[in-house]
C-alpha cells in the first residue's frame, strides 16, 4: 500500500475464508502442514522448503526493536505489545512453552508466509499424502511461492484428483528451532482480531508441547482444542468488552459455516464407496446434488450475515480435497476438550496433566489413540463449552 511503512503492508484480511479452518501451519521438515517430500523427489523441493524457511528468520527482528523504532506505525506497535502480552498468558496460564518463538516479528511483504497443497480422489475425502523420514505422512505439500503451489496443483489435477491450493498465514517448527530465535511473529497474522491472535499463538505453541509423526489429525486437534479453550479463557480474563464483542460476532459466523460444511462432509461420506466397494452407479448425481445443496444453504447463511462474504471463495472451490483438509482440524476435537475436562474435574491447574495425557497418547499407535480420545468422550460427556 502506498504512503504505508513496510511493516504493515499485506497483513492478512480480517475475515480470512480459510482462517477457521488453518489459526497456522507449516513446518519445514513436516508439521501443521508439511513442506516435506516423497523420498524419490528432487532435491529442489527441500531447497525451497529450507531457503524458505531461512529467509524468513533472517527477516525477523525482536520486538523490543520494533517497539524502539521511531518510523514503525503505532498501529504496528499496539498489535506488538498485545503480542507479548499473550505470549505471556500462554506461559503463566496455559503453561505452554517459554521460550524464544514469537519473540520476534517480521514482514514478509506478501499475504501468506506458504502456500498449501491438498489433493483427494474424485470419490473420497481422504487426502493425498506425502511422506519424509523425520515426521511421516502428511495430507498436504507447502510451498514459499504460490507459483510452485499452483503447478503443484496442475500435477495432481493431472493425475485424476480434486485439489485446492490456499495461503496460510503462520507456521510451527515445533519447537526445534528455537535455538536459532523461534518461530517468529508475522505481518500475515499480527492484524488478526485479539481473540483470533491468542488462538493462533496458542495452537502454534501446542505444537511444541505433543506431536505424533505421520498423524495430521491428532496433532491439529490437539491443537485446535489448546487454542479453543485457551482462546476462550483469554477472552474471558484479559480481553476488553469491545474486542469480545468483535470475536462474538465472528466466531457466531465461524461456527455456522463450520457446522455447514460438517453437514456435507458427512453427506459426502455417505454417498462415496467405503475401501473395496464398487461406486453407486448415480454417485456424480448424489455428488453433485449434495454440492448444490451445500452451496444453496451457504447462501441462507450469507443472507442472515447481511451480505458478508468472507467465506465465497472456499465456497466457490470447495470439493473433496477442501472437505478432507477440513477434517484434519476438527474431527477429534472433542475427545481432547473431553480429555481435559477429565482433567480440570480432577484438581486445580488442569493443564499440566493435560499435556502430560496427550503426550502418552502421542506415544501410542494411531488406532490407540482414538480408542483413547473416544473413551475420554464417552466417559466425560458433559465439558464447559470453549469458543469453537
Amino acid at each position: 500500500m502506498p504512503g504505508k511503512h513496510p511493516a504493515m503492508r499485506a497483513t492478512s484480511p480480517l475475515y480470512s475464508p480459510l482462517r477457521w479452518l488453518t489459526p497456522a501451519l507449516l513446518l519445514v521438515l513436516g508439521g501443521c502442514a508439511s513442506l516435506g517430500d516423497d523420498l524419490g523427489d528432487s532435491l529442489g523441493y527441500y531447497w525451497q522448503s529450507v531457503s524458505g524457511h531461512v529467509k524468513l528468520m533472517n527477516a525477523a527482528r525482536p520486538v523490543p526493536d520494533w517497539l524502539a523504532d521511531a518510523g514503525a506505525p503505532a498501529k504496528l506497535k499496539a498489535r506488538l505489545e498485545l503480542s507479548q502480552r499473550i505470549r505471556d498468558y500462554a506461559v503463566a496460564e496455559l503453561h505452554l512453552p517459554d521460550n524464544a518463538s514469537y519473540r520476534r516479528y517480521a514482514d514478509l511483504h506478501r499475504a501468506a508466509v506458504v502456500w498449501n497443497v491438498v489433493a483427494a480422489p474424485p470419490d473420497s475425502l481422504a487426502l493425498k499424502t506425502w511422506c519424509f523420514p523425520v515426521t511421516g505422512c502428511v495430507g498436504y505439500r507447502g510451498y514459499f511461492d504460490e507459483a510452485d503451489a499452483k503447478a503443484e496443483a496442475v500435477k495432481q489435477q493431472a493425475a485424476g484428483l480434486e485439489t485446492m491450493t490456499y495461503g496460510v498465514p503462520a507456521y510451527s517448527t515445533l519447537g526445534w528451532l528455537n535455538w536459532l530465535g523461534g518461530d517468529p511473529l508475522l505481518n500475515t497474522f499480527i492484524g488478526y482480531p485479539e481473540g483470533e491472535l491468542a488462538r493462533l499463538i496458542f495452537h502454534e505453541l501446542s505444537h511444541q508441547v505433543a506431536f505424533a509423526p505421520g498423524d495430521t489429525m491428532f496433532n491439529e486437534s490437539f491443537a485446535t482444542a489448546v487454542e479453543r479453550l485457551g482462546g476462550a479463557r483469554w477472552l474471558a480474563e484479559r480481553a476488553s468488552p469491545e474486542a469480545r464483542a468483535e470475536y462474538a460476532t465472528y466466531n457466531d459466523r465461524r461456527n455456522a459455516f463450520k457446522a455447514l460444511t460438517l453437514d456435507t462432509r458427512r453427506a459426502l461420506e455417505a454417498i462415496y464407496p467405503a475401501d473395496g466397494q464398487p461406486a453407486p452407479p448415480d454417485l456424480a448425481a448424489q455428488k453433485a446434488q449434495a454440492m448444490a445443496t451445500f452451496r444453496a444453504r451457504y447462501a441462507e447463511l450469507k443472507a442472515a450475515w447481511g451480505g458478508f462474504a468472507g467465506y465465497d471463495g472456499w465456497v466457490a472451490r470447495a470439493n473433496n480435497a477442501s472437505f478432507g483438509a477440513q477434517a484434519a482440524y476438527d474431527e477429534l476435537v472433542p475427545g481432547f476438550e473431553a480429555l481435559f475436562e477429565r482433567e480440570r474435574r480432577a484438581g486445580p491447574d488442569p493443564w499440566p496433566r493435560f499435556y502430560h495425557a496427550v503426550k502418552e497418547l502421542a506415544a501410542l499407535s494411531r488406532q490407540a489413540r482414538r480408542d483413547a480420545l473416544e473413551r475420554a468422550l464417552k466417559e466425560t460427556p458433559t465439558m464447559e463449552k470453549a469458543g469453537a
